[in-house]
This record gives C-alpha cells, structure tokens and sequence, in this order.
C-alpha cells in the first residue's frame, strides 16, 4: 500500500538530511509503529505519505514515495485525501470549523459525499469515539484530549485507505487513549486500513503493532522488522521491554500480559524486599506556597471545579491525574490568575507574603508561580531561540545567559536562531519550560509536560524538576503519562467531574487504579513496585538465584503468572 524507495529529505541545500535511506514496504492492512528520539525524522517520514513533504513545507524529496499506486512526488495533498488522512501532532491546526459536528462532516463535504453518508458517519464516528455529547460544543472549549479525539475523527470519517497519525494518544488520558486505539485496531482488522504511526509513548502502542520502523538518528540506518526484534535493539523503548533486558528476558515482551506470564520467578526474587522511592522534601509543618480551599470555577454553564481543596508545600512533586476533562488544567490556570473562582480562596506564595493570583499583576505574580502551558504558543512570541531566552532572562531578573543554559541541557543540539515554530511538538514545550523555570518560582505547575517527548528527553526533565524539588521548589504537573507520575511523583491527586476523588502516596493511588498503573505495577502486581529502575537497584543487592531458581527459568511462561 505504501512503498519507500531509497527516500532521503533535505530541508536547507547543503544541510543535513532529515530523513535518509528509507527503503521499505508497508502492506495493506497493516498498522506500521514509526519509533526513533526526537529530531530522527518521524514527521518528516509521515509527512511524505501524505504529500505535505515536500508541497506544503518545502525541501527536496530525493527516492520516490507511492501511495496505493499515486506518486506523491506529482500529487498534491489534495490529490491525496480521498485515500490518505492525516492527524498532526496539534489538533487546533487541523480545525477549520467551529463545532465537533461541523468538523467531523466538513472532510466529507469537500469530497462531495451525499448528506445521508455523511450523517451515518458522523453518527458512527460521534459514538466510536466517546465524542456524542461533545457534539455541539466549541472546538474552543474542548480539552486538549477531546480536541485530538475530534481531529483523529474528523479524519476517520472520510474512511480513507491509509491512515497517517504522528502522536495520535499525546494528550488522551490512558482510557481515551485505549478507546482510540481500540478503534485503530478494528480498522486495520476488519476493514483493511493500513495505518503509519508515530508515537513516543510506547507502552501504550507497541503491543498493536504489526511492523516497526525504527529510525535511530543522524548517521544510522534505519531498522523495520517485527515490533519484538526492532525493540530489543532500539535505543527508545517502553518498560515492558526495559525490564524484560533487566530481567533477561528473550524475546522481550511487548505486553504486560506477556510479562506477567513470565514473571513468576522475577516476583519470587523481589518478595520481601521494598522499592526505594526518592522521599518528599516536604515537611507538615513548613508553609504551603499554594492553596486551593473550597474553590469552584465555572465555565459557562459547566462547573469546572467543585469544592476543590488542595495544599502544596515546599519540595513537593504532584501528579494531578484524571480522565480528559475533568478540570486539571482549569486548576493550574486557576493558580495562575487565569480563571476567577465563583467561590473559595486561592493562594501562592508563602504566609505572610501570600498572594490571591487573579488579583496580582503577573509580573509580580512570576516571583510566585510558573504555568507551562499544554500549548507552547501561548507563552513563545520571539522570532528566535535567542531571543526568547534573552526576554526570560529580563523578565525573570535573572543572569544572562540562564535560560539558554536550561535550553542547553533540556534540548541539546538547538541552534539560536532557529524559530520556534520551526521546533517540533515536544521541543516547543520543552523551550517554554525553560522560559519558566529561568524565573525559579517556588511553584511550578505543568500541564502535560511530556508531550512530545522522547525516553531521553523525558528523562532530562525529570532530573530537572528533582534538582527543583530537592532546592526547595514544589511541582504540581498535570498528566495523563503514568509513567512519569510513577517515576517523579510523591503524591498522586486524581479529579472527576471537578472533584478530588483521591489523593495519597504515588505508590498507594496508582496502583490502586487499573486505569492509572505503570506498566511494571500492573506486571508485578500484588508488590508495589513502579519503575524499572527501583527493579534493578533491587536486583542488584539482591542474592543470586538458587540451582532452584535458574535465571533461564525467566526465558518461559510461568504457570499461573497471568493470575
């Protein structure tokens, strides 16, 4: 269905290739996982299938890309979208309507299908989404999840042959984000589709995938083969791979069903002993720097927030979890002066110097709290690099050359001059929380912060926000990415329907809710271990297995290890 022959892009004559030595077919009916860091050409890749590489971004495309047979060297995306659909990774770029119907009937109407398909559709499209009683709001007033759940099915229901989607679960919550690729799966199965995918969070899509196609970076070729022979060599991957080399696993498994199945002997050596999760700095007797207490806000006629109570103190890192919609980023922008409460108290700030944000001119409010935006752009207004580092420096007070040195270490390789707009998804948002953290406020809130993110990029920003928390700083991140709550969280706080319906321990809140678990709680499950990483620190002071307990017992099914 789609054929690679010997594709290389280059964006700036004499510049290094963004893409190079792709040589490959993906067959019909198959869902193809497109993997690598960021910067190694992911985008760039699916955006030849679609014809928007090279007539919508300029470039060179050197090799030929063929899409059910049509040359997307001589066809336009136009001439494309009857057979190819495309979802990017920004869903407000993708809308050109005002209304989740409108824009789920508007792709249809430019192909010129009659009015009683297009009703179907939208019908079937508004019910496989979980979309149905979202159908007559405001694009504006969706979620960032709800709004790539509308932009995935303003694409389906044109029933194209070949779906192209570059980060498609970015900002779904884990639930939404099994739904839609429960509907991936029946499109490929019973229909036939063939779907290209890029995505950086692993562990929700590798287990569906029928091919891989890793491209490691600048200088390497690129790898496509089966997803478990591409993944034991790939230098991004989930946990469940990661803790099948730790244990040494071969193949590795993709799912957690797999795993558990052969983590029997693994759980036998880790009984009895418990993970060493990196403690609060926190104590109960220092002064919060936020509080919500009794806090409802209201959006029209929706109440965003009901009776919200929460407290923050120094040194503290806080998961905010919870399903698309259910009020986390209407809490942040609430600390942040950005939403006035209908009732309750909101401070930041430590006593007595405390301050009520929507009441305080935001540049006296930064001394306070920092917000980093799911949407980069609304913080990003500079023409460069350069120049948004040099106006955080002013903004912030602080020492020249301190945001570009956050910049440095969180996104290396970025030239000064490169535009923002130039950047992708993740580094944007990676260049906003450096504009952020250059004003150090003793309250930082992000809102999806991972998104976009690579394994390596992923792991820079946490030991970003530890150095913050072990200095002092507390962090309150809202995120559907359980890994990352696992990994960086002391403190879990989930929201429905605007309510706190839990808030405790990160090991305690997570691995009670299947929806919420990291890959490793729900494998070694009932022990309460989050990250790979406290596994093998455990294994490395544990004994050597016994004549009784071989390690290749690892390499097989466990009887009874799926219980």
């Amino acid at each position: 269905m789609i054929r690679f022959e010997q594709v290389s892009v280059v964006f700036e004559e004499g510049g290094r290739p963004a893409l190079a030595g792709v040589d490959l077919t993906v067959p019909e009916g198959e869902l193809c996982l497109v993997v690598g860091p960021s910067g190694a050409g992911k985008s760039t890749l699916l955006g030849t299938v679609s014809g928007l590489v090279p007539h919508f971004t300029g470039g060179v495309l050197h090799g030929r890309v063929t899409v059910a047979g049509r040359d997307t060297r001589h066809h336009r995306p136009r001439e494309l979208a009857d057979v190819v659909g495309t979802v990017g990774q920004d869903p407000l770029a993708h809308f050109v309507t005002d209304t989740v119907e409108d824009e789920l009937a508007y792709g249809m109407e430019c192909l010129g299908l009659p009015p009683a398909t297009m009703r179907r559709r939208v019908e079937e499209t508004l019910d496989l989404l979980g979309l149905a009683p979202l159908r007559d709001r405001p694009l504006t007033q969706l979620s960032g999840g709800q709004q790539q759940r509308v932009a995935i099915g303003s694409v389906l229901t044109a029933q194209p042959r070949v779906l192209v989607l570059d980060e498609p679960t970015s900002a779904l919550d884990p639930v939404a984000a099994e739904e839609v690729l429960a509907v991936l799966q029946r499109l490929v199965h019973d229909l036939g589709t063939t779907v290209l995918l890029a995505e950086h969070r692993l562990e929700r899509v590798v287990q569906y995938a029928d091919r891989v196609l890793l491209l490691p970076g600048p200088g390497a070729a690129p790898v496509y083969g089966e997803p478990a022979e591409v993944m034991a060599a790939s230098p991004v991957r989930p946990p469940v791979v990661e803790l099948g080399a730790v244990a040494g696993w071969s193949p590795p498994p993709l799912s957690v069903r797999d795993a558990r199945r052969r983590a029997g002997p693994l759980r036998q050596r880790l009984a009895g002993r418990r993970p060493e999760r990196p403690g609060a700095a926190a104590t109960g007797d220092r002064a919060p720097v936020g509080r919500l207490s009794g806090v409802w806000v209201r959006h029209g006629r929706t109440e965003a927030l009901r009776g919200v109570d929460l407290t923050v103190r120094p040194g503290e890192t806080v998961a905010l979890m919870g399903r698309n919609g259910a009020g986390k980023s209407t809490l942040l922008r609430t600390w942040t002066g950005l939403h006035t409460p209908v009732a309750g108290t909101v401070e930041v700030g430590r006593p007595p110097r405390a301050v009520v944000p929507h009441r305080t001119k935001p540049s006296r409010l930064l001394r306070h709290v920092g917000l980093v935006p799911q949407d980069p752009r609304d913080l990003l207004w500079a023409d460069t690099v350069a120049a948004e580092c040099a106006a955080a420096d002013a903004d912030a007070g602080a020492a020249p050359g301190t945001c570009r040195a956050l910049v440095t270490r969180l996104l290396p390789g970025v030239a000064d001059d490169t535009h923002p707009r130039d950047l992708s998804e993740g580094a944007r948002l990676t260049l906003a929380l450096a504009v952020i953290l250059t004003a150090a406020p003793p309250l930082l809130l992000l809102d999806e912060p991972t998104r976009g993110l690579d394994y390596a990029a992923k792991a820079r920003l946490v030991a970003v926000v530890r150095e913050l928390t072990a200095r002092g700083h507390a962090v309150v991140l809202a995120t559907h990415d359980v890994e990352l709550a696992a990994e960086l969280a002391q403190r879990v706080v989930v929201l429905a329907g605007g309510e706190v319906v839990a808030d405790g321990p990160a090991e305690e809140v997570v691995t009670s809710s299947p929806a919420f678990a990291p890959q490793l709680a729900k494998i070694l499950a009932p022990q309460r271990w989050l990250t790979v990483e406290e596994v093998r620190a455990a294994l490395a002071t544990a004994p050597a297995p016994g004549p009784d307990r071989p390690p290749a017992a690892e390499h097989a099914p466990s009887p009874g290890g799926a219980g």
